[in-house]
């Protein structure tokens, strides 16, 4: 489609996990297979200007979208009042004359980003708009069309401007454009969910891997580390059918000491990740949780999936293990049927190793695997990231964890089949020292953060004795000056 076809439209998104927002509507364009034309690169701003083919584009983008706020059909932009106005009345009038109908309500709302306005100072710039047809009745809740004044007036909420940087207007109708998907965050709060755990991923962020995993009605989905099951939870939101696995028979079984901060010491009988999808209407979507050791084969070969999405255990807060033991022993068949293995230390490499092989063998060809893997800022570098030769990378997003670590979010494409055995060089030591170097580190954190407490303390406590010393020789020098009035 040419770019005469293409309208304008703004992409407003809130501002948080800024480095997810392209990942997340590039991987949306590739599934509805929509053309999205940059007329900015998309940057820091909480705004991207793009064209899209048509406006039924700009609601499948909003449909799943978690980081976009709204998207409105732009109609002006500029950097002044004066410019807007001029802009807004050379926009094509058989463009605007649908939404201008007498059977039409509307609405004017003025929106700022990093600056508050009075409601009349609000009202003032709606009125500057009355050069407008407009022909229907006002009506303030759930009109027919909704026009919308933006004003952006930058990042730093310290130092806000006299006028804003850039100013939009446009058609955010509600009805035909949509919201997008913020609402789910609210609902599959960690806060109101049946069944959690320490590592529970938050919400949004597992529905930006649901959305770069490209997860459609029907699909096959699992997690390798399924945990308390939030990853399959955001899946199931859009229509996947969902399996996890995971070693911790404990956790599966919903046995695991309680994670919130409350009075009883055993979880609810029915704590469980199905208990889970059933408080989300999803059940259906379920399939089910194995307790299943990743490092060993599970699957015939044949097994297919439509996406794997897994955030793997780091050894920080949850253990990393494996099936082992350091001893030979023999179980008799009298224990073997109550009998728990046990484990030993199952290290990043190889996790890292052993999930991208698992992935090559059973995903489907142009299947996505999504996941997490920990690093050391100082070490990480793009040309260090785990591969292998049967993905192509597709994105890679960065979430701070501490000053000195952060966790970078890769989606990886299939392209190829296995042709040989995987042997794991692609795989390298940028993960090997996490744990040790994520605790070392913190420990110098807290060395230094102490350190400065007390220098602080004592710069205090010295402040505080130069004020009474000082204190004492005003005194004096009052009795001093006492005495000698006296004298005379």
């Amino acid at each position: 489609m040419t770019s005469q076809n293409c309208k304008k439209y703004l992409f407003w998104f809130a501002n948080e996990h800024v480095d997810f927002r392209l990942p997340e509507i590039t991987s949306i364009a590739s599934l509805f297979n929509i053309n999205i034309r940059w007329l900015e690169k998309p940057n820091q701003h909480p705004y991207w200007v793009v064209e899209l083919p048509s406006e039924k584009a700009a609601r499948q983008i909003a449909s799943r979208s978690v980081g976009l706020r709204s998207c409105m059909e732009l109609w002006a932009q500029a950097k002044t009042e004066e410019e807007l106005h001029k802009n807004v009345r050379s926009y094509p009038m058989e463009l605007m004359k649908p939404y201008f109908k007498p059977d039409l309500s509307f609405k004017i709302s003025v929106e700022t980003f990093c600056n508050r306005q009075s409601q009349a100072e609000k009202v003032t710039k709606i009125e500057s708009f009355s050069y407008l047809p407009l022909e229907g009745p006002v009506k303030l809740n759930d009109p027919d069309v909704c026009l919308q004044l933006l004003e952006y007036y930058g990042l730093d909420s310290n130092h806000i401007p006299e006028k804003p940087y850039n100013l939009f207007f446009g058609r955010w109708c509600l009805l035909q454009i949509a919201d997008g998907q913020r609402d789910v965050i609210t609902k599959l709060s960690l806060k109101t969910r049946k069944f959690i755990g320490n590592t529970s991923m938050d919400p949004q962020l597992s529905l930006y891997m649901a959305n770069q995993a490209l997860v459609r009605n029907g699909d096959l989905v699992l997690d390798p580390f399924v945990g308390t099951g939030s990853l399959l939870v955001a899946a199931s939101h859009f229509g996947g059918y969902v399996l996890g696995s995971d070693i911790d028979f404990l956790m599966l079984h919903g046995k695991t000491r309680p994670t919130r901060i409350q009075q009883k010491k055993h979880r609810d009988k029915d704590e469980s990740v199905r208990s889970n999808m059933q408080q989300y209407g999803k059940d259906n979507q379920y399939l089910d949780v194995i307790v299943a050791d990743a490092s060993l084969p599970l699957w015939r070969p044949s097994f297919k999936l439509d996406c794997i999405i897994t955030d793997p255990p780091y050894g920080i807060r949850e253990a990393t293990e494996r099936i082992g033991s350091t001893k030979n022993y023999q179980i008799s068949d009298h224990h073997l049927v109550g009998h728990i293995p046990s484990k030993v230390e199952y290290g990043l490499q190889q996790i890292y190793q052993d999930l991208f092989q698992f992935a090559a063998q059973h995903l489907k060809m142009g299947g996505r695997l999504v996941c997490w893997i920990p690093v050391v800022r100082d070490d990480y570098s793009e040309d260090k990231l785990p591969m292998h030769p049967c993905f192509h990378l597709v994105a890679n997003s960065e979430q701070a964890l501490t000053t000195y670590t952060s966790r970078h979010l890769l989606t990886l494409e299939k392209v190829q089949d296995p042709q040989m055995e995987y042997t794991g060089s692609h795989v390298n030591a940028l993960m090997r020292d996490f744990r040790a170097k994520f605790f070392h580190y913190g420990e110098e954190h807290r060395k230094q953060r102490k350190l400065r407490k007390a220098l602080a303390r004592e710069a205090y406590m010295q402040a505080i004795s130069q004020r009474e010393e000082d204190d004492g020789n005003c005194v004096g020098q009052n009795e001093d000056r006492d005495s000698s009035s006296s004298e005379r």
